[in-house]
């Protein structure tokens, strides 16, 4: 079973579960533990939540065994392994692989490749728990949690926006500026089950846009996401008149590439195990590479 260790220092007497709440422990969390097979320990000994806790308290919180996802078949074909430790896989996906199963991808995607590395690599806990997602035609750094409190540390992570997604794409035309922020809403189109749209009932969306290197019909640029609705850099960079190149959703008669331009390069969050930021880097996918180095004279 998984372990956590926490010394309490405080003048003042605590409840136990106030305390390990502060830690990241959830509620939803809490009530696993106590009716799945977890615990929680004060100096060693199994203790009720309400329990008062002292300066100096040893505190354990032990994790509930979790059954592995059955439905989901595990996959062989080899992944990219950028960052791994105790609790976080960070995988840098490659374009074409969709990130979780489907009725169409149901045995090859993301998530069915994680549970067979997990599998081939003897991981006991095979529930596979998807952090961040990209689109099937979307290159670059996906997270995963390798067990629940690490999934809902993240999860609070995603839902205050501090963690931080840098991506690179190439946009249609030349784009003349040194920064764009856009701040537009965004929701479904009114025609289309996939498509999203800018609507003054959307959702709130927040994109930062810094070119970085112009070229005769298109130009690279840095793209750090503040929110994350579906497809957002897409939809965002088509409102402005610079939809990617190769989308064949936001930009359908462009074929410069047979993917959108578009690739997640840079990943950071603080860990709150290892009191430590984890920052994870993937180079720019190779078909986009060829692209810019195609435009150089």
């Amino acid at each position: 079973m998984i372990k956590f260790n926490y010394r309490y220092s405080g003048t003042a007497p605590m409840k136990l579960r106030t305390f390990v709440m502060g830690h990241g422990v959830t509620r939803t969390l809490l009530k696993k533990i106590k009716f799945h097979g977890g615990d929680t320990l004060v100096n060693g000994k199994s203790v009720f939540t309400n329990t008062m806790i002292y300066d100096g308290d040893d505190v354990t919180v032990v994790l509930p065994p979790e059954e592995g996802n059955d439905h989901v078949i595990p996959s062989y074909e080899p992944i990219d392994v950028v960052y791994e430790d105790d609790n976080y896989l960070i995988v840098n996906k490659t374009a074409g692989v969709a990130s979780v199963p489907s009725h169409i991808y149901a045995k090859d995607s993301l998530v069915n490749r994680v549970k067979g590395y997990f599998t081939a690599n003897g991981k006991a806990d095979q529930r596979i728990h998807i952090v961040t997602r990209l689109d099937r035609d979307t290159s670059g750094l996906v997270i995963f949690a390798k067990h629940h409190f690490a999934h809902s540390v993240l999860d609070k992570a995603l839902k205050t926006h501090t963690i931080y997604k840098e991506y690179q794409a190439i946009v249609d035309a030349p784009l003349i500026s040194d920064q764009i922020e856009i701040h537009l809403p965004i929701g479904r189109a009114e025609d289309s089950f996939v498509k999203r749209t800018i609507r003054s009932d959307g959702k709130q969306a927040y994109t930062s846009v810094y070119p970085l290197k112009m070229m005769d019909d298109s130009t690279l640029i840095r793209v750090v996401l503040h929110t994350g609705r579906t497809h957002q850099i897409r939809v965002h960079l088509s409102a402005l008149g610079h939809p990617l190149i190769g989308d064949w959703l936001y930009n359908e008669n462009d074929h410069r590439m047979s993917r959108q331009a578009l690739h997640c390069q840079k990943i950071s969050f603080f860990d709150p195990f290892s009191q430590q930021q984890i920052t994870a880097y993937a180079n720019l996918a190779e078909d986009m590479a060829n692209y810019l180095a195609s435009r150089e004279f």
